[in-house]
């Protein structure tokens, strides 16, 4: 654009008009017009529908919050009467009065004092002791890393594989990484006595709880994981099963190109917070709810649509509700072997991956929230392309509780076999209660609340239907009185068919009921009756009849 005016402040003395500030104001906001006109007409540069400033964005719809403490159903890990801003936060309580918990109710970490190996049949050895010590020399190869992890890992000497932390090893720049990087992220893990001085609940199923950690603590947490110190381990035995994995064992295994590359970005994000402390903040809320709409009863009106096939839910989405398509267990593949939309996020802001230690799976009325969350990667690709393409600069401004204004929530879908399993009504229903779930924030004013940026949730490995996908979506927005802005990934056929669609129910003044209704229609009409394994008439063909 400056270049642009440069060149018109030129071209304007041809054309005999007078160079003036004003002047070149005008050809800015006609170039503007232009260039929107000319991206509107295929649906794809800047998308269709209305336009992205017609959206809500915290913060600057956001409101006041109240002061950050402590409840019960809210657990700060940090002193809030020392919070500065650019500084990071002390941990509560201070390490001399550090507050030790080994129970079913809270996540089991490394540090505790219960945390113990037998070394024979009578007598046992503090693990961390074990850890300490295993971390406390120099890390010179990745066969050092892969020994001090098997030092307090005795029993999986045998099982688990090391190839692929060797071979980025050998890629990449050795003499940096054990000179200085592995030391720095061995002696952040070390910290954890000073820095994980209370216990952390556990956001167990149907209990709505929050927990607020400093960026430093979660850094801890996942130094932690990478070298695989947390005792729980990767067990379906224990007490811990419904849980996600959090050490990360799988994730050195095998030899693959994607795994060179998840190992890549999350190193970068180890070499950015070992470098410079971060201080912001971060809150993990399960939310559960008990009760949820009637959706054949719904009289609520569809909110506004920005849809398009090009952007990404990270980028163009920014200030808004970011939905994460997730499995039930947050994090999905991320240590393992995915690489999809949900793995990509959780690499690209690793701050996510803590939620694995203490997020039980998911079920059908709940969601995870996370505020504050920190974007360190770039990245191109997706599943076998994916690719780290370097540092990201996080510019999101922080809210009161010195949090990014980045607002993420994981809701899983259902994974469907049969195409036509989808549209039974429990399904549907279902999907609904699920992506409402995610969507509403009990007791927060409309005003308040910023748009929905989401895309094709559960669809692909998880068959689900594009376009009975975004209706659900669509619907569920404006049951919780959200606008959405909507991301097709690429598809620009899908823009047209969801963009006309929702014209037709906004114009018609049809409520979710009614369409509700209506999708209860397709499945008994068409559904039902087909022999085929996709019916003969699409579902938007249906709508369109009918609305």
């Amino acid at each position: 654009m400056t270049q642009f005016c440069g060149m018109m402040k030129m071209q304007l003395s041809v054309w005999r008009i007078k160079y003036t500030p004003s002047s070149c104001s005008f050809l800015r906001r006609f170039l503007r017009s232009f260039l929107a006109a000319a991206a509107g007409a295929d649906g794809k540069a800047l998308g269709a529908g209305v336009p992205l400033s017609d959206l809500r964005r915290a913060p600057a719809c956001s409101g006041p919050l109240p002061a950050l403490k402590p409840t019960d159903r809210h657990t700060v890990l940090i002193r809030t009467d020392l919070m500065l801003t650019g500084e990071a936060p002390e941990p509560h309580p201070s390490p001399d009065q550090l507050q030790d918990r080994w129970d079913h109710t809270h996540a089991k970490l490394p540090c505790s004092t219960h945390n113990l190996l037998p070394t024979d049949r009578t007598t046992v050895q503090s693990r961390w002791d074990l850890i300490h010590k295993a971390l406390s020399v120099p890390l010179r190869s990745s066969h050092d890393v892969k020994d001090a992890i098997l030092k307090y890992n005795t029993g999986q000497a045998k099982r688990w594989d090391f190839s692929a932390l060797h071979s980025y090893c050998k890629a990449s720049e050795a003499q940096q990484m054990f000179g200085e990087l592995f030391p720095a992220m061995a002696q952040l893990a070390l910290r954890a006595p000073r820095l994980l001085t209370q216990p952390i609940p556990l956001l167990r199923t149907q209990c709505c709880r929050s927990l607020t950690l400093s960026q430093e603590q979660v850094s801890c947490l996942l130094a932690n994981a990478f070298f695989c110190t947390f005792p729980r381990g990767n067990s379906h035995r224990t007490e811990f099963s419904n849980y996600p994995d959090i050490n990360f064992s799988r994730l050195f295994e095998g030899s693959s190109r994607s795994k060179q590359e998840k190992l890549k970005t999350l190193l970068w994000y180890f070499r950015r917070i070992t470098q410079q402390r971060p201080t912001g903040l971060i809150t993990y809320t399960r939310q559960c709810l008990q009760r949820l709409p009637s959706w054949p009863s719904s009289e609520k009106q569809f909110g506004k649509l920005h849809i398009s096939c090009e952007g990404t839910i990270e980028d163009q989405g920014y200030g808004t509700l970011q939905v994460d398509f997730a499995n039930r267990f947050v994090g999905g593949g991320v240590t393992g072997s995915g690489l999809v939309q949900e793995e990509i996020r959780f690499l690209i802001n690793p701050e996510l991956i803590a939620a694995r230690l203490f997020t039980e799976a998911l079920e059908d009325n709940e969601c995870l929230i996370v505020t504050g969350a920190e974007r360190f990667s770039r990245y191109s690709g997706y599943s076998d392309s994916f690719r780290w393409d370097g540092d990201h600069d996080d510019q999101t401004p922080r809210d009161e509780w010195q949090r990014r204004c980045t607002e993420i929530v994981a809701i899983d879908a259902l994974h469907y076999t049969r195409f036509l399993e989808q549209f039974q009504p429990e399904n549907m229903s279902r999907e609904l209660n699920k992506a409402f779930c995610g969507f509403v924030r009990p007791g927060v004013q409309t005003e308040n609340l910023s748009a929905v940026s989401t895309g094709n949730w559960g669809c692909g490995a998880f068959g689900g239907d594009k376009r009975l996908k975004a209706v659900l979506q669509m619907m569920a927005a404006a049951e919780a009185e959200r606008d959405l802005m909507y991301f097709t990934f690429g598809d620009a056929d899908l823009v047209k068919d969801v963009l006309h669609i929702h014209k037709m129910i906004t114009d018609t003044h049809t409520t979710v009921g009614s369409v509700f209704r209506l999708l209860l229609q397709y499945y008994e009409c068409v559904c039902k009756k087909t022999t085929r394994s996709k019916p003969q008439e699409t579902l938007y063909s249906f709508l369109s009849e009918h609305l």
